[in-house]
């Protein structure tokens, strides 16, 4: 396949030639005293000629785990048997050394694509971040984190319209794919127009590195570097393959103290109990229930909450939620369970339900947990 560039490979001024590894340290800013800024890139070549795929993480300085899942494969001993991966562990420097997500400008990197050379500080990095990378790339992984005060259920986001973006997505092997476009001036929605498929893995929590999500980010990569033919080795596929197309946040409608009846992965049927959201004066407010029948793909972390306070992410499958549950249980991935949650501190036993629960460790990993309708704890 042709190449992007000219041989050999040239980032931040150092060539690396086919069948060579090279650290890079990228230089996309300087502090105030004119020491330099450097992106810390790594490039792994095949001497044999393919696809070029970039892995980037905390694009938001406070999303950890994709740094994590990017340190783990640099420790790997990974042998291409064509193309190039080029790994970027921390991509917002400024925002990761400062613990926050946005820059020091309070800009967020992941609106800023394609940059510009003569623009601020988040554009100038976008800038170098864009021509040194993804415009030498086919594909592209982004991983993320929910923002702070949420969590998100791993799933891989895409515009599975893009044939590229679709294959890239199916070859990572997340059983949950969300359909959709990127915000028009993110990395995946830049990269994608600019003819690099790209997507974004989103799991877990802001300031935090959990290792089951870092598992699966780690399996997703190899798995989409066995799809793209870079590596020789069987994928690690979460079969089946569950598609949501639109989604909605169910939230809260009054002030108090927020008790969950749902984890994320919980499938849940329209009028399901979420939460309660429990004042000083009474013992149980008024409670949150599923606007619609779906999948929970993110909840908030906070305890304490107002009126109008995003409390679930429901997303809505490409299949009702009574179909989606027979499939699951069809292919033999459900796990049942009942008995009092050691997260619920009062009122009876939930129901029996069933979820998706990823596991790293096993070949069909994500049993499945659904909330009947009108369930309510508290």
């Amino acid at each position: 396949m042709a190449t992007k560039f000219a041989e050999p490979m040239t980032i931040g001024g150092q060539a690396v030639r086919r069948g060579e590894s090279r650290d890079i340290a990228l230089e996309v800013s300087q502090t105030s005293l004119g020491v330099p800024i450097n992106l810390l890139v790594r490039v792994v070549r095949a001497r044999k000629v393919g696809p070029v795929l970039f892995v980037c993480g905390a694009v938001h300085g406070d999303e950890l785990n994709g740094t994590a899942v990017i340190r783990d494969l640099m420790l790997r001993d990974l042998r291409l048997a064509r193309g190039t991966l080029i790994l970027v562990p921390v991509l917002n420097v400024f925002g990761f050394d400062r613990h926050t997500r946005y820059l020091p400008d309070r800009r967020d990197l992941n609106r800023c694509f394609p940059g510009h050379p003569g623009g601020n500080m988040a554009f100038r990095l976008a800038h170098a971040f864009y021509e040194q990378v993804i415009k030498r790339s086919d594909y592209g992984i982004d991983l993320h984190t929910a923002t702070q005060g949420r969590i998100n259920f791993p799933h891989v986001r895409g515009d599975l319209a893009d044939s590229g973006v679709g294959k890239l997505a199916r070859c990572f092997g997340c059983q949950l794919l969300l359909d959709r476009k990127g915000h028009q001036m993110s990395v995946r929605q830049v990269a994608t127009e600019s003819g690099c498929s790209a997507i974004n893995f989103e799991a877990g929590e802001a300031l935090r590195i959990s290792r089951p999500d870092v598992e699966l980010g780690v399996r997703g990569v190899l798995n989409a570097l066995s799809g793209l033919r870079m590596i020789e080795s069987k994928p690690i596929l979460a079969l089946p393959t569950i598609v949501v197309r639109e989604s909605v946040w169910a939230r809260a409608h009054a002030g108090g103290l927020l008790r969950f009846s749902v984890r994320p992965g919980d499938i849940v049927e329209q009028g399901a109990h979420l939460a309660s959201c429990d004042s000083f004066f009474r013992s149980a407010g008024p409670p949150v229930r599923a606007p619609v029948g779906g999948i929970v793909l993110g909840m908030g972390t906070l305890p304490v909450v107002r009126p109008g306070a995003p409390v679930c992410h429901i997303g809505i499958p490409d299949v009702p939620v009574g179909e989606l549950v027979a499939r699951l249980r069809k292919d033999r991935v459900v796990r049942r369970a009942s008995g009092p949650r050691p997260r619920v501190r009062s009122g009876p036993p939930p129901p029996m339900r069933e979820s998706l629960r990823p596991s790293p460790t096993v070949e069909r990993p994500n049993p499945l947990r659904t909330t009947a309708k009108g369930s309510k704890k508290g």
